[in-house]
């Protein structure tokens, strides 16, 4: 891809938020759903919007329901209670080879028996389409996922990261309104996967597709989507772009479970003159300070205070007085991975602070040690008050 086409393409990804628009008409609907099987209730009277074009990204724990709510939009499963919808029409008894979507599966399913350019016409084919229409369009399907070269060859001859080329080109092919991808990159290591993120992006930027992807990988989710729904039993708990799930979690759970995040305990102690919230801690002699918008918290709530480690500073020496959120300790454990030093941070009550620094210069030696007595410290408006 050339750089132009590229940076058009962060253009769009970058003006595209269709869900802050009143008048914007969803494209896929989930209205009041509830699923059960037996007693367990998968998905709970959940209510949710995916707009046309959108890359988004159901994220969870196992077990949380995504998959499950993906299911009953592909057709596979449905709905116990509520309705969805996909361009305003009620999908209730439509059966899934009579959706406008198709599904990308985590084991890809390729037929072994065929060659890479079969597996991609097999769709084509059984919905009876002209020869000359089901070639083209695999040609265009292999220059998309750069697979030309390997149009005959079987997919046991082909490595994972092209596999899962195959597969997705195979979903793109019948031109579905919708894809979905579950789990589509967790066959893949690191690396590729990682390459592989990013290729999707462009994909979808260039087809215009709507792309929702089920996922339990935070970094995968945080790259690829406009917009992350986070589930829990069943429930939305948060919908918000990546940059809103990780800078202003709604609950303690999402603050945890997207990043790593340290969680300090505490209680409302009133407010400075400035404004900010004061937040008595066991873990500091001082009250905390913290920059949070919340307006309805009331003197004396239990409350948690979640901080990011890339937000707080390490100090060899004492800071300056007039430095917020100081806490002192010793340090505990170092994790150099290259790019980040890891560092925990014991304090007097044995509570462990986790912050990371950017390895900005070479060194050959670490700077500071293990058993360093060393301080540690975090801005006002870099922590987020949690009472949930």
């Amino acid at each position: 891809m050339t750089r132009s086409a590229r940076a058009s393409i962060g253009a769009v990804r970058r003006s595209f938020a269709p869900w802050s628009d009143p008048a914007a008409v969803p494209l896929i609907r989930f209205e009041g759903v509830t699923k059960r099987f037996g007693e367990a209730v998968a998905v709970d009277d959940l209510t949710l919007s995916v707009y046309e074009r959108e890359f988004f990204c159901l994220l969870g724990p196992s077990g949380c329901g995504k998959s499950t709510l993906m299911r009953m939009l592909a057709g596979f499963e449905e709905p116990t209670a509520g309705r969805v919808t996909l361009d305003g029409r009620d999908l209730a008894g439509v059966p899934p080879y009579r959706r406008p979507v198709n599904m990308m599966f985590q084991s890809y399913a390729l037929f072994p028996h065929m060659s890479v350019e079969d597996n991609i016409a097999y769709g084509l084919k059984q919905e009876r389409l002209p020869r000359g229409e089901i070639a083209a369009r695999v040609a265009e399907m292999l220059r998309l996922v750069k697979l030309e070269p390997m149009a005959r060859r079987r997919p046991d001859q082909l490595s994972g990261g092209q596999r899962q080329r195959v597969a997705l080109a195979r979903a793109l092919a019948k031109r579905p309104r919708v894809l979905l991808l579950d789990e589509p990159l967790g066959a893949l290591d690191k690396k590729l996967r990682e390459e592989t993120q990013f290729e999707l992006i462009d994909l979808q930027e260039r087809l215009g597709t709507t792309f929702v992807v089920v996922t339990h990988d935070q970094e995968e989710a945080m790259t690829m989507a406009h917009r992350i729904a986070v589930m829990d039993h069943g429930r939305i708990v948060q919908v918000a772009t990546p940059g809103e799930i990780y800078e202003q979690p709604r609950t303690r759970f999402i603050a945890e479970f997207v990043g790593d995040v340290n969680i300090l305990e505490g209680e409302v102690a009133g407010r400075t003159e400035a404004g900010l919230w004061m937040i008595r801690s066991p873990l500091s002699s001082e009250p905390l300070v913290i920059d949070d918008p919340d307006e309805s918290l009331a003197t004396g709530t239990r409350v948690a205070v979640a901080v990011r480690p890339e937000k707080i500073r390490l100090h060899e020496t004492p800071p300056a007085a007039a430095t917020a959120n100081v806490l002192a300790g010793e340090v505990w454990d170092i994790g150099y991975l290259g790019d980040w030093t890891v560092y925990r941070i014991r304090l007097p009550s044995g509570e462990l602070i986790r912050l990371s620094r950017a390895n900005a210069s070479r060194f050959v030696e670490q700077p500071v040690g293990w058993e360093d007595r060393v301080h540690v410290s975090f801005a006002p408006d870099a922590g987020v008050i949690l009472t949930a």
